[in-house]
């Protein structure tokens, strides 16, 4: 198979000097100098065929940032193998440079103090993008994202969600062949959240694009991902889809109850409660529960007998809930004890 993403054995490895304080502290460095190697990544295996789009996901700190910057060649490996579009991205060549994109949420590449188009034209020539090309893909990706009449108003005077949506511009000039979105839609609005959504799955759509997604806002990663990767003190902890990982800790449903009163801290001991991992949320006056998908009836019968019910109702588990179950439990890999 053709690979956009390829890496075996893939590991980074940071060093940082570790000075003991006070002023002998600093004149023994001088002469011993001591350093603490920290594993950022360690034997990262991945295969991502072309044309998927995948969410890379793990808690702060967990190393999905230090790949990111790998896969785009901003981080030189410790080891392993690594190819991205058929390229070492370290080493950081012009062909390969055309074929990738970074969107990144918390930074830009649009230059702040002028209008948008004035950076799409100075991406036009860094890129060699054709005149008729430039202009049919500015054409199109501004009406798709209604941005027509923000063009040549400066950065600065743009909303974050104005911005993100030329960043995304930005990042598309050149026909990437593997995008990478870290935090795409960060700080934005849920409005803002839904139309970047919209964007990304409609380009994937005609263009068939590769694209890695990092994000803390799960919706993001349900509304576009195929395929989930977890990462956990830089080891793989999780790699298959979506639908996989939300059920993977059985058929637990989310059970909640909101109630005509507060309940009492005495009765929030019932084993109704107990049992079934029960959340509970004050403004609204309301529990969630962990139940199993044969016992919702049952459980649902005796708490409306028992509790003055106001209303309740059932979903699935959250995804945010299933990666916070998943990450107490270092000893899950791939989905099997």
């Amino acid at each position: 198979m053709d690979y956009a993403i390829f890496s075996e054995n893939l590991d980074k490895n940071f060093r940082s000097y570790h000075k003991k304080p006070g002023l002998i502290g600093s004149l023994s460095s001088f002469i011993n100098r001591d350093y603490i190697v920290k594993k950022a990544v360690d034997s990262f295996d991945l295969r991502i065929p072309k044309g998927q789009i995948t969410g890379l996901l793990g808690p702060n700190g967990a190393g999905k940032t230090t790949l990111m910057k790998m896969f785009t060649g901003i981080v030189v490996p410790s080891g392993g193998t690594l190819q991205v579009v058929g390229h070492t991205p370290s080493n950081r060549e012009k062909a390969f440079r055309k074929k990738i994109a970074l969107v990144m949420g918390q930074k830009s590449q649009l230059w702040w103090d002028i209008p948008a188009m004035d950076s799409f034209e100075l991406l036009q020539k860094y890129y060699e993008v054709s005149d008729e090309d430039f202009k049919n893909k500015i054409g199109l990706m501004a009406e798709l994202l209604d941005v027509s009449k923000l063009l040549h108003i400066h950065v600065r005077k743009l909303s974050l969600g104005e911005r993100m949506k030329l960043e995304l511009m930005a990042s598309l000039l050149h026909s990437p062949e593997v995008i990478f979105l870290d935090e795409p839609t960060i700080g934005l609005d849920l409005i803002a959240q839904e139309n970047i959504r919209k964007f990304i799955s409609e380009y994937h759509k005609v263009h068939k694009t590769t694209f890695i997604l990092t994000s803390h806002y799960m919706a993001d990663v349900q509304a576009l991902c195929s395929r989930l990767v977890l990462i956990a003190n830089g080891k793989k902890a999780f790699d298959d889809s979506i639908e996989k990982f939300e059920v993977i800790l059985g058929n637990e449903k989310t059970l909640f109850f909101s109630f005509k009163e507060s309940i009492d801290p005495e009765t929030r001991n019932h084993s109704l409660f107990l049992d079934y991992s029960a959340e509970w949320n004050e403004t609204f006056k309301g529990v969630e529960l962990r139940v199993p998908e044969e016992q919702i009836n049952s459980i649902s019968t005796q708490v409306l007998e028992k509790f003055p019910v106001l209303q309740f109702g059932t979903d699935k588990m959250p995804i945010e809930k299933v990666m916070k179950e998943l990450m107490r439990r270092p000893d899950f890999v791939n989905g099997e004890k």
